[in-house]
């Protein structure tokens, strides 16, 4: 178990969904959290909903540097200190034809799923370096779709496997700080992002079906489970998902 008393986690897209659990879960853990997002409203329900002194809510756009600057400097005022990033925030584009995508399509899921997993892990390896003890942990929310795509999702999907590309760049360059990266690929966890799953999404092969998904506190258990090892353990990749999806032959 990490052996810090007094944890602190920071939690990109914690309003809602995966974030939103993942919280709960390392709250209850006893960590200290700090949840994030743009929006101001889900924040405060989710640190309602957690109940306890040991919460912070502060909006941040992970796109915007200064924003998140500001999120990583209110953060240590507070608590002096940083023990695990859980990079989560993110979304995809509107469903289009490759050929319809805007550069303004393109450029918002760059921004809040590749920009922002970069900005948000300066940041965090800034203090994590320089604490004592020194390191800490991040864990990148990368997706199935790091792996094999759905159809009409290139923004998404290639930031992922961008997400992918940084997570083994920050698990290399921050040995020397006695950081460790990990990702987690998760498919089809039941969030507000997955209802369109109940009504049928399209396939690779043109047909439109429903497909399965799975608690959401599942993923959040691995979250906290991760966060929890010692810092010479790492769990570089791993997946969860709906045991039945159709990832595996998925195209």
């Amino acid at each position: 178990m990490n052996s810090v008393k007094n944890k602190v986690a920071i939690v990109t897209g914690g309003g809602s969904g995966i974030g939103k659990a993942s919280a709960k879960a390392l709250a209850k853990d006893g960590y200290s959290v700090v949840i994030t997002g743009r929006r101001e409203d889900p924040l405060k329900i989710t640190a309602e909903e957690i109940g306890t002194d040991n919460v912070l809510a502060v909006t941040c756009d992970v796109g915007n540097q200064d924003s998140v600057k500001n999120l990583f400097k209110v953060t240590f005022e507070k608590y002096g200190r940083l023990d695990v990033l859980f990079n989560n925030a993110g979304g995809g584009a509107p469903k289009k034809l490759f050929e319809d995508l805007t550069y303004d399509d393109w450029q918002k899921v760059v921004d809040s799923n590749l920009t922002g997993t970069f900005l948000c892990a300066q940041e965090a390896i800034k203090i994590m370096k320089n604490q004592k003890p020194m390191g800490g942990r991040i864990i990148n929310n990368g997706s199935i779709s790091a792996y094999a795509p759905r159809p009409d999702s290139a923004p998404y999907t290639a930031t992922k496997h961008g997400v992918s590309g940084l997570t083994k760049s920050i698990s290399l360059d921050g040995r020397k700080y006695n950081i460790a990266c990990s990702q987690i690929d998760i498919g089809n966890a039941a969030t507000p992002m997955t209802e369109r799953m109940k009504k049928g999404v399209p396939q690779a092969n043109g047909s439109t079906i429903v497909e399965p998904t799975f608690d959401v506190n599942h993923v959040a258990e691995v979250v906290l489970n991760i966060s929890n090892f010692p810092l010479e353990t790492n769990v570089q990749f791993i997946t969860i998902m709906a045991t039945k999806m159709p990832y595996i032959g998925r195209g």
